[in-house]
């Protein structure tokens, strides 16, 4: 089995990704003296479950930890990885500035029935039946990861939840050029025309649709890449609250995963 299809980055990225965080924890004066697995090993446990969305407790016996050892390196080495990630090249910011084409489209991360979090019915979705929160996925027009926003409740529409996030104020006092879906018709973004009621689409509006479906259908790609990250797909088993801080390391995992994928080996992280 390939190492994509398990901890979705390659042995050589892992290795780097470890020196990182090592120069993180002497940084900071931390001490993981007492844990009882290799720094290298706790990395790869994190990957593992950002990965395929694995139980603690069998994380716990590939490693041949305790459960509970396993917890205390996921909530340590997860706030680490955002922070050696953190300065990765890309952003939604930097694109604009790029003059990038962008395509933005939303998603929903799964996060199963919390109901003390009394948030049931902020993150019930009526279109996909389930409770989740919504987060935008920003891309290039080549399907490359720019970036992905904040999450906000999963009962928000496509067109609120851009302007929730800060992105709307950001491409509209930008000027960039973006393209969405009819869910976005109501903002600044280039979209389908929509068919009138009782009315037939010209020539012109099936040309001008099926061209821009041709480049939309890159972001549709851009998510389905991210979503193999499948904690961010299958449901999160956690904290409700610990949800976005995930969001963000599985962004940053998959933005390093592409630019070392196309990026020269002195070039890379």
């Amino acid at each position: 089995m390939r190492y994509q299809s398990t901890r979705g980055l390659c042995e050589e990225t892992i290795c780097e990704i470890t020196c990182r965080v090592a120069d993180v924890v002497e940084g900071r004066g931390m001490d993981l003296s007492r844990c009882r697995i290799p720094l290298r090993d706790q990395v790869v446990a994190c990957l593992l479950i950002l990965r395929q969305n694995l139980p603690q407790m069998v994380v716990a016996d590939l490693l041949g930890v305790s459960q509970p050892t396993i917890s205390r390196i996921w909530r340590r080495i997860t706030v680490l990885l955002e922070t050696v990630l953190l300065f990765l090249p890309g952003g939604l910011t930097e694109a604009i500035q790029q003059g990038h084409l962008i395509l933005i489209d939303g998603t929903h991360a799964p996060t199963g029935n919390h109901p003390t979090s009394r948030q049931a019915s902020h993150n019930y979705s009526g279109k996909r039946k389930l409770q989740c929160l919504n987060v935008q996925v920003a891309s290039t027009d080549r399907g490359d990861l720019i970036a992905v926003s904040d999450p906000v409740p999963g009962s928000r529409h496509d067109s609120k939840a851009i302007n929730l996030c800060g992105w709307q104020n950001l491409l509209d006092s930008s000027g960039a050029t973006w393209i969405a879906d009819t869910a976005y018709i109501t903002t600044t973004a280039i979209t389908p025309i929509k068919k009138l009621p009782n009315q037939s689409r010209t020539n012109h509006d099936k040309d001008f649709n099926t061209a821009i479906a041709r480049i939309r259908v890159n972001i549709e790609h851009c998510i389905a890449q991210l979503k193999t990250w499948r904690i961010l797909s299958h449901g999160h088993r956690g904290r409700l609250k610990e949800l976005p801080g995930i969001i963000r390391p599985v962004t940053n995992l998959e933005t390093l995963r592409t630019h070392t994928h196309n990026q020269p080996h002195e070039q890379r992280l």
